[in-house]
């Protein structure tokens, strides 16, 4: 891919600066025509070593509003990022509507040659890592973003002359390293693996731009008119877009949906007081050691809890936190989502809560309630929640590969137990802030409520992401099942 560029291409400065007034008034002019329709633009930057990258981004930056950006850099990686799925970073930090995100380097720098001490990834890993960015990317596109990628290449000869530039300058010298160096003696090596990964990476949804850098004029023009060119683009096809489809709540691929919650049992599935006092301390003691070791061992947990309304999920979560240190867990509520997390991807604002490698994330109510409530009362298309299912399996596919451990449990009551629970809260001073007018509407839609969960059950129940019904007409019940199954789980993976 890189071997047939042509880096011979140059741009005199009478011709460069002639034609950057006009580039530059088209590049701010396309930035409030995006920001105008609310178009998210994340811009890529990747390269050799002095290809240029930071320069081009300063005069990319330069016409631009500063309000509706910002440069995020990934040179250096921090333990907070080391010790989480590498997306993590990428995912939380990607634009909302409207605004620029620049990156300095992408998720693309984990397949790159950094040097001799790099990590050598093997085959799977690579068609893993792949996979994980293509879905990624394909996700971000998919919810309305524009995505432009940059690959600034330049010659042996000329990386070069840079160092040697950089080097004999005392206030740049700290720029180069033996890395670089290695890169360039090198040359041929990383130009084949660059190769690779840019091919391997070119995803229709979000092409490399190979901008030959040798003549800093010529990259810069280029990054600008394919800057230019591309929001354009997107601008004239959100113009001629049809509108978004309205919302049908039957299953969207036509397969037909197992009634799985109607054969789950929940007759006799009751536990004795003293039996429960007894199993429950047992159970506590051993997520308690089970904790440490997670983190001496620096594996993550995440725990998404789903269930009916008064189905118990506070009091499951409480009694499986009781004993852990609290220092090594977090528990995310989830509401209604804010202003600024409506203006992202969906998935955004459950990533920033991943947990650091040790650690626990459990959520109370979790991504799936794209395919659950926002389905059922029309807070997006069809369309939207229709491919969510993918888009959340590939997200916890990403998370296992990190190698996460991943529960996920729905807390399962029948309509007569949920009534009398309802009535109960609302007789109740202590408990009437627990029953709100929504909880009786969701309670009126019942059944379409069950048929959203019971696809979602059988489409997103893998083998390294199961989902677990929880019989929780007995709350005791529900509580020691939950506990023995992340116990069980956790030892066998703590091995």
């Amino acid at each position: 891919m890189l071997e047939k560029t042509n880096l011979t291409l140059s741009v005199s400065e009478k011709q460069f600066n002639k034609q950057m007034k006009s580039l530059e008034e088209q590049l701010q002019s396309v930035q409030q025509k995006a920001l105008s329709l609310k178009i998210p633009v994340l811009i890529v930057f990747e390269g050799w070593s002095a290809a240029g990258k930071g320069t081009i981004i300063s005069k990319v930056l330069h016409p631009l509003d500063p309000r509706h950006f910002n440069v995020i850099s990934t040179r250096r990686m921090s333990e907070d990022v080391l010790y989480r799925p590498f997306l993590w970073q990428y995912a939380k930090n990607t634009p909302q509507e409207g605004k620029i995100t620049i990156f300095d380097k992408s998720w693309h720098r984990m397949i790159l040659p950094e040097g001799k001490s790099a990590r050598k990834f093997s085959e799977l890993e690579k068609e893993r890592f792949y996979y994980d960015i293509n879905a990624f990317e394909n996700q971000l596109v998919d919810s309305g973003m524009l995505i432009i990628k940059f690959f600034l290449h330049i010659s042996k000869d000329e990386q070069k002359k840079r160092f040697l530039a950089l080097e004999k300058d005392k206030d740049t010298k700290w720029r180069v390293n033996e890395t670089d160096w290695e890169q360039n003696k090198e040359y041929e090596k990383y130009q084949l693996r660059f190769s690779r990964m840019l091919e391997s990476s070119d995803f229709e949804a979000s092409r490399w731009t190979i901008v030959e850098a040798d003549d800093k004029n010529h990259a810069t023009i280029k990054v600008y008119k394919t800057l230019i060119s591309r929001i354009e683009n997107e601008i004239s096809r959100r113009a001629q877009a049809a509108p978004k489809q309205e919302l049908n709540e039957t299953s969207d691929n036509g397969s037909k949906v197992e009634n799985i919650l109607g054969k789950v049992n929940l007759v006799n599935k009751t536990v004795e007081k003293d039996e429960y006092k007894k199993r429950l301390e047992e159970l506590q003691h051993k997520i308690s050691y089970l904790g440490y070791k997670l983190y001496s061992k620096r594996r993550s947990v995440v725990i998404a809890y789903e269930g009916w309304d008064a189905a118990g999920k506070g009091g499951n979560i409480k009694r499986l936190t009781q004993m852990l240190d609290p220092r090594g867990y977090e528990v995310v509520p989830i509401a209604g989502p804010t202003r600024e997390e409506l203006a992202h991807h969906y998935l955004w604002r459950f990533w920033k809560q991943m947990p650091k490698d040790g650690h626990l994330s459990i959520f109370d109510r979790s991504w799936y309630g794209r395919v659950m409530v926002e389905r059922i009362e029309g807070f997006c298309s069809r369309e939207e929640w229709s491919r969510a299912y993918k888009e959340i399996n590939d997200m916890e596919f990403h998370l296992n590969n990190h190698g996460v451990i991943i529960f996920k449990f729905w807390l399962h009551i029948d309509k007569d137990e949920q009534l009398a629970r309802f009535t109960s809260r609302q007789n109740d001073p202590l408990k009437q802030f627990k029953i709100t007018e929504e909880d009786w509407r969701n309670r009126d839609k019942w059944d379409k409520y069950e048929a959203a969960v019971n696809e979602l059950l059988q489409r997103t129940s893998s083998s390294y992401a199961p989902w677990h019904i929880i019989e929780s007409n007995d709350k005791k019940f529900a509580r020691l099942k939950t506990l023995e199954i992340v116990t069980t789980e956790l030892e066998k993976q703590l091995k």
